[in-house]
């Protein structure tokens, strides 16, 4: 049996309370956390396949806000179930065909226009987590709104040399025993980049590190992770706060 290309082992998940509040977008709902003061400076976070209520996504929304950032997780599944813990593996492609991280554009285009118009945001970055981390990259490549973008341990997809002339700053991130991207994939990544790519970015792979390590909330975390899972929240933030 092939590895699960995106799940990891969410265990048991303390529930979370969350700062924000939900909204409604056109077509989509949204989670939204705004800091205590005005700022014009926004962060879309795309959820990976367990969708926009997760706990721990939306514990990485309330964190990115506390940075002083409007922030907001749209619902990318458009009301569709998100994956299920208690889904079976090998019904995953099938659900994968109705949740392409290719095919989030239009969606993109409703939130941009929510933050700028109802939020006054000017500048607006974007963050995504495994499915979204490969959302991400796919956006970066795609709107010339997005001031800078990371992508989390998304699943790199080769299937052109277009996918590597990124429009803006875009940093991503990987763990080191991240079952779903190897080695071998990151370091082409990093040459096909350094090949083809015009804009800042840059490649970290944090040591130890499985498959979904940036999203845990901290009483979830295993102590010897910690450390790095605080650093590439650390990164994330300093990467947005260089461009926004």
């Amino acid at each position: 049996q092939m590895a699960d290309p995106f799940l990891y082992d969410t265990g048991k998940r303390s529930p979370y309370g969350c700062l924000g509040h939900e909204v409604q977008i056109e077509h989509i709902k949204a989670y939204v956390c705004r800091p205590s003061f005005f700022t014009d400076k926004a962060v879309i976070v795309i959820h990976d396949i367990f969708g926009w209520m997760f706990p721990d996504i939306r514990y990485v929304v309330d964190l990115i806000a506390g940075h002083g950032y409007i922030t907001i997780c749209p619902d990318f599944f458009k009301g569709t179930d998100p994956w299920k813990t208690t889904d079976h593996w090998a019904d995953f492609a099938d659900w994968m065909k109705d949740h392409d991280p290719m095919k989030v554009d239009k969606e993109a285009d409703v939130v941009l226009k929510y933050l700028k118009e109802q939020c006054d945001a000017k500048k607006i970055g974007i963050v995504g987590f495994s499915w979204g981390g490969m959302a991400v990259h796919h956006l970066m490549l795609k709107n010339p709104q997005l001031t800078a973008g990371v992508s989390l341990y998304g699943r790199i997809i080769r299937d052109s040399e277009e996918r590597y002339n990124l429009l803006n700053p875009t940093f991503f991130i990987f763990g080191e025993k991240d079952h779903t991207i190897s080695h071998d994939q990151i370091t082409l990544l990093e040459e096909k980049l350094k090949q083809y790519c015009k804009v800042a970015y840059k490649i970290k792979v944090y040591p130890g590190q499985v498959h979904g390590f940036a999203e845990l909330k901290p009483e979830d975390m295993k102590p010897a992770d910690k450390p790095y899972i605080e650093e590439a929240r650390k990164d994330m933030i300093d990467w947005i706060k260089m461009f926004i």
